[in-house]
């Protein structure tokens, strides 16, 4: 029993490991790439759409609105990232029912860079939206001896982003495991569809979360930029 796909090693040469984590994160984004691909090379706004261009514009239209719902902002600048996480997860996810298929999210180094690119992406955005001095005073705030407690809880949230997601993919690769040697057959396939769903569950929380945090910089900074302005 494997409980991280990090610990299946499919090929080595000499120091460069080829485990089942990086095989099936690029079979991920390969899949995505080339959905993407066929999908939209022939985008009509007149005349005849076709089913997959109704289901794109569909699914980019929900994923708007959410990231409206929860920023309060302009979705399309957060669009890209947050789309790009969703449905990254989401896959890699809902790929959980092929057989010898293991979910490069069930794999602590996966959700670690996940959740870095997010760590990374709060001072990104709050920079280019509200500038460099707007955006970096609200560490020293309310008070400069906030500084490190501000800094740890960008670390720590960081942190809770990875574990969480590696967590909650492993332990239900793991129960399903459990019950598939010790029940019944239909057990185990109620447990398939129901770990399906909770993974994507779980990728909407991720997606969820990483906007709050982004969005949380972006408008404490603006919000003091704003006062300052009105003063």
């Amino acid at each position: 029993m494997h409980i991280t796909p990090d610990s299946i090693v499919l090929a080595r040469i000499d120091w460069l490991v080829l485990n089942a984590t990086i095989v099936f994160t690029w079979l991920v984004m390969a899949i995505l790439v080339a959905g993407a691909w066929l999908v939209t090379r022939n985008l009509r706004v007149r005349g005849k759409i076709s089913r997959w261009q109704v289901f794109l514009e569909t699914t980019v239209g929900l994923i708007r609105s959410q990231i409206r719902d929860v920023t309060q902002q302009n979705p399309d600048k957060f669009l890209p990232l947050l789309g790009s996480l969703l449905l990254f997860i989401s896959l890699s996810n809902f790929l959980a029912f092929v057989p010898g298929y293991y979910a490069p999210t069930g794999s602590l180094n996966t959700t670690g860079a996940l959740a870095v690119c997010v760590f990374f992406a709060v001072p990104i955005y709050g920079v280019y939206l509200v500038g460099v001095k707007s955006y970096f005073r609200h560490y020293v705030e309310p008070v400069v001896f906030m500084l490190p407690f501000n800094i740890l809880s960008e670390f720590s949230r960081t942190l809770a982003l990875a574990v969480r997601l590696f967590g909650n993919v492993m332990s239900g690769t793991l129960l399903a495991a459990v019950l598939l040697s010790v029940a019944p057959l239909f057990i185990p396939i109620i447990m398939n569809a129901f770990q399906l769903l909770i993974g994507q569950i779980h990728a909407f929380i991720f997606a969820v979360l990483a906007a709050v945090y982004i969005a949380s910089g972006t408008q404490a900074a603006g919000e003091e930029r704003t006062e300052e302005a009105s003063a």
